[in-house]
């Protein structure tokens, strides 16, 4: 959908992906989507790095990569991203965007 802005089909997996989970590190970035491997997806996150889109900092021996509030067009960016996100059919969004963050309640039933 937004390949053809941001140059390549990788650079537009890599960047859905930060949108909707807010951080990431390359292995996972990775492993979500098919087609994309680990290489591709480091050469994204350093090129976004170097233009100053995102950031990342290190966790434990994980380079982690996050939003920079700081680059001139956050806000637009996260935007359009945002409005990609909520265009995706709902099957790719599910295969794609429905992995879970956080561990479940203690004691809730399954």
């Amino acid at each position: 959908m937004l390949e053809g802005i941001f140059g390549n089909a990788s650079a537009e997996k890599v960047l859905l992906y930060l949108e909707q989970y807010g951080d990431g590190y390359a292995t996972a970035i990775a492993r979500n989507f098919d087609g994309l491997t680990l290489h591709m997806a480091q050469r994204q996150l350093e090129r976004f790095e170097r233009a100053g889109a995102i950031v990342s900092s290190l966790s434990g021996r994980t380079r982690v990569y996050t939003w920079n509030a700081r680059y001139p067009f956050h806000k637009e960016l996260r935007a359009l991203l945002g409005k990609a996100l909520g265009a995706l059919p709902a099957a790719e969004r599910k295969r794609y965007f429905s992995e879970r963050r956080r561990p479940r309640r203690a004691g809730k039933p399954r």
